[in-house]
């Protein structure tokens, strides 16, 4: 019977080979990933947000349909993570959410303009800063115009400074962990929901709360496979979100649970929480909890 070198590998071996070869994997991104200036900018804003919100809740909000499904008013004046395009939603809700997490490349080179008109805390990939490049040169965004549906929507810290700049992290797709500081380098476990999370975490959140992670998408197909979008959107809150003629990538849940589990523990160790709101999710990595029952 043939066996793969994962299976004749004692367990404990196989990890440390396994991680040993992430390491070299990664060894070309190491020199710009911590002395490029945009990342050490990021990493002293970065550092600046440890524990800033230590002790609070914080929703973070997925972009699936349910969304449509819950009351989002109820969430104006609370600590939120959005993520890739949860911006279109930003007309209707009459409000912005603090944070915007970006981890999928194709996303910032599909709507990079979007992003950086956005003047709310953003938080995107490394690999993606190259988008950034012409909007930088033009004096920290200065020819960048605001949608005007936008203009006049507000954020709890809009005034900060990271409302100019991307924060840059340094994500990667292998070596699995959970980073409880992100400065460093960060796991994304095929998903930015848990990018959202470490960051969370690294700001002191008690409580996270998820919602519109409804973990089930009516596109299948291989994992991480690039698609092109046919025309409306069944597996996000508008059918515009991925539209006709959109790059996306189909979803890994599977490396995507592997990540949720290790930021249950992590929460869980060190005496945090992490709770599932989505109205009619299909995730069970954590502890359900009724939406309307938080307020």
């Amino acid at each position: 019977m043939k066996q793969t070198f994962k299976q004749i590998i004692p367990r404990p071996l196989w990890q440390i080979t396994r991680d040993a070869y992430d390491s070299l994997r990664r060894l070309p991104e190491l020199p710009s990933a911590y002395l490029h200036p945009w990342r050490r900018g990021s990493i002293r804003r970065l550092a600046a947000l440890k524990d800033v919100h230590k002790g609070k809740r914080a929703f973070i909000i997925g972009n699936g349909p349910s969304l449509k499904r819950t009351d989002t008013s109820k969430l104006k004046n609370e600590i939120t993570f959005g993520m890739n395009r949860i911006y279109l939603a930003f007309p209707e809700w009459g409000f912005t959410t603090t944070y915007l997490c970006v981890t999928n490349d194709l996303v910032v080179e599909q709507f990079v303009s979007d992003i950086s008109a956005l003047t709310i805390p953003k938080f995107i990939a490394w690999r993606s800063h190259r988008h950034f490049i012409p909007q930088f040169s033009n004096s920290q965004f200065s020819n960048s115009q605001t949608p005007p549906e936008v203009s006049n929507l507000q954020s709890p810290i809009s005034n900060s400074p990271l409302s100019s700049l991307p924060t840059f992290v340094y994500t990667t797709y292998t070596g699995p962990k959970f980073s409880s500081d992100v400065r460093g380098r960060v796991w994304e476990g095929a998903t930015v929901t848990n990018l959202a999370l470490q960051l969370a975490f690294h700001m002191g959140i008690e409580k996270a709360i998820l919602i519109g992670v409804d973990h089930n998408f009516a596109d299948k197909g291989e994992a991480n496979k690039t698609i092109v979008s046919q025309g409306d959107d069944p597996n996000h809150f508008m059918p515009n979100y991925f539209g006709k003629g959109v790059k996306w990538q189909l979803p890994d849940l599977d490396t995507s649970e592997i990540g949720y589990a290790l930021a249950r523990e992590a929460y869980r160790t060190a005496g945090r929480e992490v709770v599932d709101a989505t109205v009619g999710g299909k995730l069970t990595i954590f502890p359900k909890v009724d939406y309307e029952s938080l307020f």
